[in-house]
């Protein structure tokens, strides 16, 4: 019996009371409080949401996570049958600029708007706000060192935006390839 007098489900019934929990749930759940709610062990949550992303695979949700926090999302190929049905249109577009901002938080995060700025080589901090106010990045924490730099990270509703379940699915930075030395003869 749980601390709330409530008995934890049985290992068959467990992916189902978590996918309950994170059907009721507005914000992203770390798997602590899944593990606490259901009154099992964390591995055990972790165990059950595998299964249900196995599950999900062949229908229209989706176990989104960003290495802390799961969140159930509706499968990315069927966002224009949400967008029908909600009436929402086309949002709008992020600038070039500002999706080089997230590619590189996205690969380095988390990162600072320094690290940011050293790779762009311009100022990026209205970007950066830009994408903190979407809901795109999130501060994260300080920098060790000198003047404590807040770190970012991408967001829940950053792998949403974009398709993906976890960061790992982003795809590989590609690698230019030096070009080739001209043949003597």
């Amino acid at each position: 019996m749980t601390e709330t007098g409530l008995h934890a489900p049985a290992p068959n019934e467990l992916p189902w009371v978590v996918e309950a929990l994170l059907f009721v749930s507005d914000e992203p759940q770390p798997l602590s409080a899944l593990a606490n709610a259901a009154g099992v062990s964390e591995g055990a949550v972790r165990k059950a949401i595998g299964i249900l992303s196995r599950d999900y695979e062949a229908r229209g949700l989706r176990v989104m996570e960003d290495g802390h926090r799961y969140q159930l999302v509706t499968a990315p190929d069927y966002a224009p049958y949400i967008d029908q049905l909600l009436g929402a249109g086309p949002g709008q577009k992020l600038s070039r600029a500002a999706l080089e901002v997230l590619t590189i938080v996205a690969y380095k995060q988390p990162c600072s708007r320094a690290e940011i700025e050293a790779i762009r080589g311009v100022n990026s901090d209205r970007l950066v706000t830009q994408l903190e106010v979407r809901g795109l990045v999130e501060a994260v924490g300080v920098a060790e060192g000198p003047g404590r730099a807040k770190l970012f990270r991408t967001t829940m509703k950053f792998l949403e935006h974009f398709g993906l379940e976890s960061p790992q699915d982003l795809p590989p930075i590609p690698v230019e390839e030096a070009p080739a030395a001209p043949e003597t003869l």
